[in-house]
């Protein structure tokens, strides 16, 4: 099949200050009020948009019964003069609450309403120009992969091809363009890695993709195999994959761009049956995303490497797939996680926690000063949280640091405790721990808890559980389709660009 690296992700986004002759659709950012719908940053652009035109449209737009709701999407024919066929009126709510995600999602609105669509100008740039070029790049992204000749995408159907953003040429907007194309590219690879079905990115696979990625992007590579990992300790990777006929792998992928060390950890369950504790039948296909952290923290890496961030970032990436067999490890079984410790494996769908620990020891014998490990690790998560907010987990500070970034990022992390009393519930009669606890309650904060045991003393360290944020089986919203999300990738953006401003 096609490799990640060998598809557009998304359009192109330029910047312009008119309006050019081959644009389609003029896309308008409409908000709500008491006394009826007014356009965004209407004088911000007196020379494409002059007051007469904007009554025009703005009478237009009322007659129709626009609001400006948010995301609600009003298009109507332009008027003579303009320079395209149609106008696009998205909605952005009203301005008191008027932020950066709230934009996102109404460009991704946009976006995905205008597939068939070769070229689109917006004014929505002029509230932010990094908001709307994530939001209708992000929009704008689509997996069709795995489509034939006979369910394609047909030309009508097709995704936005080119973005033009109006806004003053300067040397700062172009920057702020370019870094939020990166990102957006970054989010989208991530989405593309989940997307991709398990059959197509099994473990070695996973790994040699990353590996083209991080090596196109000059970065330093190592992919440990079955053998060394076997030869090496690494119990926890080494039992989950033990029921796979395909083994499994770890890749470290390094940006060395300063002193500053941060650790990144992803979980890379490429497919998650439970093992012999396996899962209901209903909705198993999900599994699919369960190598989500791992996709985000690949895709981190190499956006650090891109946008030259001044800090040096690892990636540490444990890949398995978790599958019943007469080879699979049982409940009851113990392990040595690498570094030494001994689990008994009391429930094998408890498996991504075995696997991140290997990883987080291993992380930590590269003596980092951050360490964030990401994963969609349980269903307590969704049960606690729902399926649009995070859990951060970790050392306090550094744990409402990453919190409070990823709310600014749009991603809604969200700061969740480790209370000490939940430590007693994974002591095991035979071994040093056991990997699930009995108890139903706070099964979030269990795994959480589980995985601290792991870091090293003296490093900030921040746990994402982005079980539901990082895959959406619902209707599309703003700019999330259904599938992968490419959540955390901004937050972690957003952290490790802060923690380079230090």
């Amino acid at each position: 099949m096609t490799a990640v690296a060998d598809r557009s992700l998304g359009p192109d986004l330029v910047r312009t200050d008119s309006i050019g002759p081959d644009t389609d659709v003029l896309v308008i950012g409409l908000l709500s009020g008491d006394d009826g719908p007014a356009i965004a940053a209407a004088d911000v652009f007196d020379d494409v948009l002059d007051e007469s035109t904007r009554a025009q449209l703005l009478a237009a737009l009322s007659a129709v019964g626009a609001t400006g709701k948010a995301e609600e999407l009003t298009r109507i024919p332009a008027p003579e003069g303009l320079g395209v066929s149609s106008v696009l009126a998205t909605g952005l709510g009203s301005e008191d609450k008027l932020g950066p995600e709230q934009l996102r999602k109404s460009a991704g609105a946009a976006a995905r309403a205008l597939a068939g669509t070769a070229t689109a100008v917006t004014t929505l740039s002029g509230l932010d120009l990094s908001a709307a070029a994530e939001g209708f790049y992000l929009g704008a992204y689509t997996f069709t992969t795995y489509r034939s000749a006979k369910s394609a995408p047909k030309p009508a159907e097709r995704p936005l091809a080119r973005v033009e953003l109006l806004a003053p040429a300067s040397d700062s907007a172009a920057r702020e363009l370019v870094r939020a194309a990166a990102i957006a590219e970054a989010v989208a690879t991530a989405r593309d890695f989940v997307n991709t079905p398990p059959n197509d990115l099994f473990p070695a696979e996973f790994a040699d993709r990353a590996a083209q990625l991080a090596r196109g992007a000059g970065l330093e590579v190592e992919i440990f195999d079955e053998k060394r990992l076997e030869a090496e300790g690494y119990g926890g990777i080494i039992g989950v994959g033990k029921g796979s006929s395909r083994p499994p792998r770890l890749i470290r992928i390094t940006y060395s761009g300063g002193d500053k060390k941060v650790a990144l950890i992803g979980k890379g369950v490429t497919f998650d049956t439970g093992g012999i504790s396996i899962k209901p039948a209903a909705n198993m296909e999900n599994m699919t995303s369960d190598m989500g952290g791992a996709a985000a923290v690949i895709a981190t890496t190499l956006v650090a490497a891109r946008l030259g961030l001044p800090i040096t970032v690892t990636a540490t990436v444990p890949m398995a797939e978790n599958m019943p067999s007469a080879t699979a490890q049982r409940p009851g079984d113990v392990l040595t996680q690498y570094g030494g410790m001994t689990i008994e494996v009391t429930n094998t769908d408890a498996e991504g926690r075995l696997i991140l620990a290997d990883a987080i020891v291993r992380a930590g014998e590269d003596e980092p000063e951050y360490m964030i490990d990401v994963a969609t690790l349980t269903g307590a998560q969704m049960v606690a949280l729902g399926t649009r907010t995070p859990g951060v987990m970790g050392t306090e500070e550094f744990r409402d640091r990453v919190a409070r970034l990823s709310q600014e990022a749009g991603e809604n992390g969200w700061a969740m405790p480790l209370p000490s009393e939940l430590r007693a519930d994974l002591n095991s009669k035979i071994a040093d721990m056991v990997n699930a606890s009995g108890n139903r309650w706070g099964g979030m904060l269990v795994a959480g808890t589980y995985l601290k045991e792991f870091v090293p003393e003296g490093v900030q360290w921040a746990h994402l559980d982005v079980a539901g944020p990082a895959y959406n089986t619902g209707s599309p919203f703003g700019y999330t389709g259904k599938g992968g999300t490419g959540v955390p990738v901004r937050t972690l953006v957003a952290v490790l660009t802060d923690i380079a401003g230090e």
